[in-house]
């Protein structure tokens, strides 16, 4: 059948992505997904790149306590099919290349694509590339920036064609949320004393809010003496960065002990 389909490893795309978007991998609270952005990004891609309609896309990802939100919004869409390996208690994926094998495996045998598109970086992923080669199917590798750094050197050789994102495409479907980190809890109130409770790192946020005219998310909570507390600032773009890092620097307090704020940005 004269389709191609697309093979999406969540896990490669969000880590690389926020990497490449923000400078560091991001936790996956702290990207955020358009995802009708990213299905018509990636049909598109797909389609122009092979000449073909597209079969489905297939959307590989770990998982410790079943599907979350955005799995189930991803499989309620037209078009797309949500496979889910699991995460260990050290936080690592498993399961999901051999999800990935067996559905190229399966539809090149059965000869339900012609090509494909692998966004993905793993070796492990090689075999199946090479047996699907073997029906006839050409492979095209879809990486992010720095591809041949973000990929297994095998697997880049192996494709048919390689590609490569950089942020200009992602950051049409990606987003990283900018943070401020406070640490540890213990911080100045309002008449300098140290706090625990998060009351005044709240009131600081709220006021740095203001400065840039931008709401405020607690994103974390005070769970006591020298745990971190996160909040976090949507900002709607770069021109009130610097009212927000000038809020930060006059309103906090750090009390005895503690560390400076570190404040990291997106974009």
């Amino acid at each position: 059948m004269d389709r191609v389909a697309v093979f999406v490893d969540a896990g490669y795309l969000f880590a690389q992505g926020s990497k490449e978007l923000c400078g560091a991998r991001l936790t996956r609270a702290n990207i955020r997904l358009d995802h009708q952005v990213l299905i018509a990004t990636l049909k598109d891609f797909a389609q122009s790149l092979s000449g073909l309609p597209l079969l489905r896309i297939y959307w590989y990802d770990g998982t410790s306590q079943g599907p979350t939100p955005q799995h189930i919004t991803l499989a309620d869409q037209a078009d797309v099919k949500v496979r889910l390996g699991f995460v260990n208690p050290r936080g690592e994926q498993k399961g999901v290349d051999s999800l990935v094998v067996t559905d190229m495996l399966t539809l090149a045998r059965n000869g339900a694509m012609a090509e494909c598109v692998l966004l993905s970086g793993d070796e492990d992923l090689r075999v199946g590339v090479q047996q699907a080669q073997e029906f006839g199917v050409r492979v095209h590798l879809l990486g992010i920036r720095p591809a041949r750094g973000s990929q297994s050197t095998f697997l880049f050789q192996e494709a048919d064609s390689t590609h490569e994102w950089t942020a200009e495409e992602l950051g049409a479907f990606l987003d990283c949320r900018p943070a401020i980190v406070v640490s540890p809890v213990q911080a100045a109130g309002e008449s300098g004393a140290p706090v625990s409770d998060g009351t005044s790192q709240t009131r600081c946020a709220a006021r740095i809010a203001r400065a840039s005219g931008s709401p405020c998310l607690m994103a974390g909570a005070a769970t006591g003496i020298g745990a971190p507390l996160l909040l976090e600032l949507h900002l709607p773009g770069s021109s009130s960065l610097a009212a927000w890092q000038d809020a930060a620097s006059s309103e906090w307090r750090d009390g005895p002990g503690a560390s400076d704020a570190s404040v990291s940005r997106c974009r």
